[in-house]
């Protein structure tokens, strides 16, 4: 549910930061994190894991990502190179989804290297909307704020490598497999 409601709140905060509302934007941004961080405490410690959640939780980080990126670039806070950089990645992936469906897999599981690039992307796209809502602290965030946001791209991108050498692997083995039975 916690995920559901976090998709729910992507177009509110989209709209407010696309009509300047700064500081509304970053209360949304936070309580959205605090959502996603308290549904992983509640889902390991109930063990109510489940693959619907394993699905909602990484499309609304996705979604809260690209909303902040199309918002963030639409109103000049960020250049367009690292939306497209960030989008890129993700677009990548997207096109080996339907190689897997094809050779009977489903989605892969999350790395550690795509939830380290997550979590980098996601304390820097909040701290450079920050900047504009504190511009006075703009020596002590925007150097946090980009230096999240590089180590981000880095292991995001490396990340999806690895999902792409994985994807090969499966395929590859999968291919090798079936000319042995024939």
């Amino acid at each position: 549910m916690l995920s559901a409601l976090r998709l729910l709140m992507v177009p509110v905060f989209l709209v407010l930061l696309l009509n300047g509302e700064f500081v509304w934007s970053l209360i949304i941004l936070a309580f959205a994190s605090a959502t996603d961080w308290l549904d992983g405490q509640i889902a390991r410690r109930f063990n109510q894991i489940t693959r619907l959640g394993q699905m909602l939780d990484p499309a609304a980080d996705r979604l809260f990502i690209f909303a902040t990126l199309i918002g963030l670039t639409i109103n000049g806070n960020i250049p367009l190179w690292l939306a497209v950089i960030v989008v890129s990645r993700d677009l990548m992936l997207l096109a080996v989804y339907p190689v897997l469906a094809n050779h009977g897999y489903g989605p892969l599981p999350v790395h550690f290297l795509g939830k380290a690039g997550t979590f980098a992307l996601l304390y820097a796209l909040p701290l450079l909307l920050m900047a504009d809502v504190w511009p006075e602290s703009d020596f002590i965030v925007l150097p946090l704020a980009w230096g999240f946001a590089y180590w981000g791209i880095v292991l995001y991108w490396l990340s999806g490598g690895f999902y792409v050498a994985h994807v090969i692997k499966l395929v590859f083995y999968d291919r090798e497999k079936s000319s042995k039975v024939e």
